[in-house]
């Protein structure tokens, strides 16, 4: 995988001259040294014909997943870099090997073991050259943090300085042939070799590193393209779509943790936040970030970096909050295998329930009031919330919003003005018929329909002028087209109904890229407000259900 990392390599130069302390992994690396470091006669030309027949493939410097081909000599001279280089970053490709790092420029605490007293440590790690900017970009920058770190311990106790003269004693003592059992030795005696080994292998396994430099300096450190792996199943996760995720967080949103709080704050450092911990005990999936915040005692801007920081560490993702109005259904990817590991585990959490027969229940999109019969007791109505949750965490279930778009009438239907006409004519003839078989004079009969028809114009006619008045002025920026297709709504007789309606197709919230959710927050609506609406403005006003496209990386492998 082309995120983790081939080999760590520990190279120093001072006065004295430069030198490769520690290398890990380091099994095997004594076969390639002999192998690379013969002598080759220097006047010796290649075979013209063999060139031409077979043209030279590329060497590779990778065997399965491990750094090969690179002596310590080598190494050591290609990344004892200048001072003009130090405090930068520094990178080099080799074939097809990427070797990245952050050349750190110390002073010896001791003086007197140098003369100049100044010492160049250089962590570098060795990627596939196909590694992405953004994994070439966190292995530098958790180099350039081990950098100072150990500047840090020199300045303290003089740590590199005497963990230098183990590593140099050790190679030394060991066989000048088989710089594999130097590097054992040194594993055995140095600490900074053990913390080298430790971050490698954390970096290899899960991608989070937690460690002690020198029992003393805490350094963490995530690699989310690996982090996020285990949850998200094998999908690679950049930190800038972490980023963008995180920037659309709202205040209606909520936080789903993926492991229990026990074992988050005991992941935790002991000079962690103490604002962390206090979200953390105030935690619960039914709440929004809003009145999380309040809980807590927070502001909701320290509540979103909190959030944030949990997130990229793969330790919660976003959800809205578990309610009653909730659809959920089953995720397109989800793991649901006879012989998943999942069905045990789900046992386990919820004994007497079966999973296949529970997530089933989500085939067709389905609300969780729909779950809960008001008749059973509170106990199975939050076991089953408990069940939609542990769903969640495993990514078994999406949740569906509701989104609207706005088609005026006369593009989405034909017109119907024709019909219409016709059925007009119809009436006038039968109601003329019906005025034949009464018997009564016609002129009579004219006349007391013209003093009647007089009348109600009298009364509607001020009563019409208003509406129309104020339809105009609602809809005075909508094509006339528009404009005519909403006045054939029976609900547009209504002031309120109308004002809404048009306010919100101003904001352009009927484009399909807010939710019900999303627009009940920024305009302070109730459900049921916009649901009314919804029905009463149908014929112009259609909805549909998918996912929300903010916190989908989250929430499934699209």
């Amino acid at each position: 995988m082309e995120v983790d990392p081939l080999s760590v390599i520990l190279v120093k130069s001072d006065s004295k001259g430069d030198r490769l302390l520690f290398r890990y992994p380091f099994y095997g690396t004594e076969n390639n040294e002999t192998s690379d470091t013969r002598k080759k006669n220097l006047y010796t030309l290649p075979n013209v014909e063999d060139l031409l027949q077979s043209p030279p493939q590329p060497s590779s410097n990778i065997e399965s997943g491990f750094l090969k081909g690179f002596s310590d000599e080598f190494l050591s001279s290609l990344f004892a870099v200048k001072l003009e280089l130090c405090d930068r970053k520094f990178e080099l490709k080799v074939n097809d090997v990427r070797f990245v790092s952050h050349p750190t420029l110390l002073q010896r605490r001791n003086k007197s073991q140098d003369e100049s007293g100044l010492l160049l440590i250089n962590i570098v790690f060795a990627l596939q050259a196909v590694a992405s900017h953004s994994v070439v970009k966190c292995y530098h920058d958790l180099s350039k943090r081990i950098g100072i770190i150990l500047k840090h311990e020199e300045q303290r106790c003089s740590f590199i300085s005497d963990q230098m003269q183990l590593m140099m004693a050790a190679h030394d003592d060991g066989c000048a042939n088989n710089s594999c059992l130097s590097f054992k030795m040194i594993l055995e005696k140095c600490i900074l070799a053990q913390n080298i080994k430790k971050m490698y292998e954390d970096l290899s396994s899960s991608g989070l590193v937690n460690i002690r430099i020198n029992k003393w300096i805490p350094l963490t450190f995530c690699l989310p393209q690996k982090v996020h792996q285990w949850h998200l199943r094998g999908k690679i996760v950049e930190p800038e779509d972490i980023e963008k995720c995180l920037q659309s967080l709202r205040p209606y949103h909520s936080m789903l943790l993926l492991c229990p709080v026990q074992q988050i704050q005991k992941f935790l450092s002991l000079d962690s936040s103490p604002s962390l911990i206090r979200l953390l005990c105030q935690y619960s999936p039914l709440k929004n970030l809003q009145t999380l915040a309040a809980d807590a005692d927070l502001t909701l801007r320290h509540v979103y970096q909190l959030v944030s920081h949990l997130v990229y560490w793969a330790k919660a993702t976003v959800i809205y909050p578990v309610c009653s109005t909730n659809k959920y259904v089953i995720s397109h990817d989800a793991p649901l295998s006879v012989n998943s590991h999942l069905v045990n585990k789900f046992n386990e959490t919820f004994p007497g329930y079966n999973l296949m027969q529970t997530v089933g229940e989500f085939s067709l999109p389905t609300s969780l009031g729909q779950k809960c019969n008001p008749l059973c007791h509170p106990s199975q109505q939050n076991q089953l919330v408990q069940m939609i949750i542990w769903m969640l965490q495993h990514h078994l279930l999406l949740q569906l919003h509701t989104y609207i778009q706005y088609i005026p009438l006369d593009y989405g239907f034909k017109r119907t003005s024709s019909s219409s006409g016709s059925t007009v004519n119809s009436r006038t003839e039968s109601e003329s018929g019906a005025s034949n078989l009464s018997g009564t004079p016609e002129p009579y009969l004219d006349e007391i329909n013209h003093k009647e028809s007089n009348l109600e114009s009298l009364s509607f006619t001020s009563a019409d002028e208003d509406k129309q008045e104020y339809q105009e002025e609602l809809l005075l920026d909508f094509p006339e087209e528009e404009r005519n297709a909403i006045f054939k709504i029976p609900s547009s007789n209504s002031r309120e109904d109308l004002t809404l309606f048009a306010r919100l197709c101003r904001k352009k919230y009927f484009k399909g890229d807010h939710h019900i959710e999303e627009i009940m927050y920024l305009e302070n609506l109730r459900r049921s407000q916009l649901l009314q609406l919804l029905d009463k403005f149908r014929d112009v006003l259609i909805t549909y259900e998918t996912v929300d496209p903010a916190i989908a990386m989250f929430s499934c492998n699209l």
